[in-house]
C-alpha cells in the first residue's frame, strides 16, 4: 500500500515532531514543507537578495535541493521571518509544491507536513491531520525550545509573532492555511506530543485498514 500523509497547520501546533513520529513508525519519508521556504529565504538572504522580488524569489525556489536542507541551519527565527514574507508569493509556492508533490510520489509514499499539505499539495491523500492549539500554548512551546537550545528569548513577543504569522498564512489569497474538508482535526492545546501520536495512529490505522 502507497501511504501518503498530509499533515497541516499553524507554528509550533506540534506537528513538526509528530510527523516525524509517524513517518519513523510506519516507516515512511518525512518532508517538513516550511523548511524549503525557509531554505529559499537563506539563499536570497546569503546572497543579500531583495526578499520583495518575486522572480528572483521564484527562479530560486526552482534550484533548491530538497534533500539538502538542514534543520538546524534553517531554524534561525530572521530566517523563518522571511520564509512567511516570500512564501505569499504565487509563484514561489507553485514551483515548491512541484518539488513537494515529487517527494509524495515517491514508492511506499510519505509523510508531508507544512500549510497547504492536504488542501494543495496532497489533495488526494488518504490520511489528512490537522493539527493546532492555541496560540497562548504554542508560544509557550516555542519559548521553552529556545531556552532549551541555550538561548534568551522573551514569551510575550513569541506570541506576537505567532499571532501575525497566523493571520499572514490564514489572510494570503493563495494557499491559505486552512483544513481540508475531510481532514482529521487535531487540537494538542493539552495534549502531550505521545497522546497525540497515539490519536493520530488510530486515525491513520483506521484509514489503512478501509484502504
Amino acid at each position: 500500500m502507497r501511504l501518503v500523509i498530509a499533515i497541516d497547520g499553524p507554528a509550533a501546533s506540534g506537528k513538526g515532531t509528530l510527523s516525524q513520529k509517524i513517518a519513523a513508525h510506519y516507516g515512511l519519508k518525512h518532508l517538513d514543507t516550511g523548511l524549503s521556504y525557509r531554505a529559499v529565504a537563506k539563499a536570497l538572504l546569503d546572497k543579500g537578495l531583495t526578499l520583495d522580488d518575486e522572480d528572483i524569489a521564484a527562479q530560486t525556489a526552482k534550484a533548491v535541493d530538497l534533500g539538502a536542507m538542514k534543520r538546524e541551519e534553517l531554524a534561525v527565527h530572521a530566517i523563518g521571518e522571511a520564509a512567511s514574507k516570500i512564501a505569499v508569493m504565487p509563484r514561489v509556492r507553485q514551483a515548491l509544491v512541484e518539488k513537494q508533490r515529487e517527494f509524495a510520489s515517491l514508492a511506499g509514499g510519505a509523510v508531508l507536513d507544512g500549510r497547504d499539505i492536504g488542501t494543495v499539495v496532497c489533495p488526494d491523500a488518504p490520511v489528512k491531520l490537522y493539527v493546532s492549539a492555541s496560540p497562548e500554548v504554542r508560544a509557550k512551546r516555542r519559548f521553552h525550545e529556545i531556552l532549551a537550545r541555550g538561548n534568551e528569548a522573551d514569551e510575550a513577543q513569541i506570541l506576537a509573532d505567532i499571532k501575525v504569522r497566523d493571520e499572514r498564512d490564514m489572510g494570503r489569497s493563495d494557499s491559505p492555511l486552512k483544513p481540508a474538508k475531510d481532514a482529521h482535526l487535531l487540537d494538542t492545546s493539552k495534549m502531550t506530543i505521545e497522546a497525540a501520536f497515539e490519536a493520530a495512529k488510530n486515525i491513520i490505522d483506521v484509514v489503512a485498514i478501509k484502504n
